[in-house]
């Protein structure tokens, strides 16, 4: 696979390996006409593109490969800004308490990786410089489902369990311990997504461009869905930025509680003549938060909140009234709990519609309850599925190119397959795409009356 540049459509690679070759050449000749050829070949994908935003039902699935560029952390090995804050953390703690929940993070971490990390050592590695060879090479996914494995080994009978690591030693874990470091990673990891990260703000003009872009189907067509699987506010902010309504599920004004019958409702512009026609408003969007939100709360269910949530502004002090799925394999169950089933079925209905599109960015296939649903789509003949993502990894996705499905699309490479390239590239201005597409009309239309019109060298006027 190519590392720039890779667009694949059913079993045709759409960029040849020589085209890229070619963008490299040391001749000069060759290297114009490949980027010509290149920059024809984005138009055309445009085009095609284009062409799926234009069906009914247009969803786009968003993982966390799209909040890295405004600092969001990738869980494939132990993130350098989630030790930094854990230790930030333990020195806040009075008498020095909290060291004792940090040091069990490195000997839990040494238990699996079967190398030997202490509190000492990784303080000196956090202040110097810190490059990817220095993380701790544990998926944080896998690191906390095994802490709720070990936790949930000693259940309510046993308060503490003895570990004998690849090292040679035996660790004693407490049941306290290890439900006091779950919850501080947690709480680490839900501080570090309130993005975009300090420095980072620029980032936001990607997502606010994708807003603007999708925006700009037609009205007639039903509205956008985005169906995120990251906690932060990112999509919240640029729709914010570029005066878009989000449909979320919640309705209310200071306090806004969960009611996912919202997601029915509409808005139109009032009669404005006289026959008493309406126009649909033309900047609104779905959005759903599969696994919850950092701006999500839980309080006691009533007959005025059902569902027993509310939503307001991201709360800096990280409160246990959070409403999130963490990385763990509780996850799994949590999904089928009230409200991430209801969002979840809502997800599932979207993408089995007839003529159905679905634009998989930054995500990983790594969450089997998501994947089901998508297997499921694939079962209909009219769905189309869009994958986005620079390098692709996933025993899915390589499933997926397998079967060589001409429904299936793999935008791949570090100049396509990265979230703010797709946008840039080849998500196009539909309203742009429809001006060009009325001038070239015209001018076929009156080609015919130019050709006959226009002197030649036999019969000049």
């Amino acid at each position: 696979m190519n590392d720039n540049y890779y667009l694949k459509i059913g079993s045709s690679e759409f960029l040849s390996e020589q085209l890229i070759a070619d963008l490299s050449s040391t001749d000069e000749d060759t290297k114009k006409k490949a980027e010509s050829n290149l920059n024809e070949r984005l138009k055309e994908t445009r085009v095609r593109i284009g062409t799926l935003l234009k069906t009914d039902n247009v969803s786009l699935l968003i993982g966390a490969g799209v909040s890295i560029k405004a600092g969001g952390v990738g869980l494939a090995s132990i993130p350098f800004v989630l030790e930094k804050t854990l230790h930030e953390k333990a020195k806040k703690t009075s008498e020095g308490k909290g060291s004792d929940w940090l040091s069990l993070f490195y000997a839990t971490l040494s238990a699996l990786v079967g190398q030997e990390y202490n509190l000492k050592e990784r303080s000196k590695t956090l202040s110097g410089d810190m490059d990817k060879d220095k993380q701790i090479p544990v998926n944080l996914e896998d690191y906390l489902s095994h802490l709720h494995m070990w936790r949930a080994g000693m259940a309510e009978f046993a308060s503490s369990t003895k570990l004998t690591l690849s090292v040679g030693k035996d660790l004693n874990i407490s049941k306290d311990g290890i439900d006091r470091l779950i919850l501080e990673v947690n709480r680490s990891l839900t501080s570090l997504v309130d993005l975009p990260a300090t420095g980072k703000e620029d980032a936001l003009k990607d997502h606010r461009r994708l807003i603007k872009k999708i925006l700009t189907r037609p009205l007639n067509l039903r509205r956008a869905n985005l169906f995120t699987l990251n906690y932060d506010s990112l999509i919240e902010k640029a729709a914010d930025a570029e005066g878009a309504v989000l449909v979320d599920g919640f309705v209310g004004t200071l306090r806004r509680i969960f009611r996912p019958e919202s997601y029915n409702l509409d808005f139109y512009f009032p009669a404005q003549t006289t026959e008493g026609r309406v126009h649909r408003f033309d900047r609104v969007l779905h959005l759903y938060k599969l696994h919850g939100s950092i701006t999500w709360h839980r309080c006691g269910a009533d007959w005025e909140n059902p569902y027993g949530i509310y939503a307001t502004f991201y709360n800096q002090t990280a409160p246990e009234d959070d409403v999130l799925i963490y990385p763990s394999p509780l996850k799994y169950g949590q999904a089928l709990g009230l409200p991430y089933s209801e969002l979840f079925r809502r997800f599932g209905a979207a993408i089995v519609q007839p003529q159905s599109v679905l634009f998989a960015i930054g995500y990983g296939f790594g969450d089997e309850h998501v994947n089901a649903l998508i297997r499921q789509a694939l079962a209909i003949p009219s769905f189309t599925l869009v994958v986005i993502d620079p390098s692709p990894s996933s025993d899915f996705v390589s499933h997926l190119k397998q079967l060589a499905d001409e429904r299936v699309w793999l935008v791949s490479g570090s100049q396509l397959g990265t979230f703010e390239h797709f946008v840039e590239k080849l998500l196009p201005d539909l309203r742009d795409e429809e001006i060009t597409a009325k001038v070239m009309s015209t001018y076929r239309a009156l080609s015919p009356k130019i050709q006959d019109t226009t002197p030649s060298v036999e019969n000049p006027l």
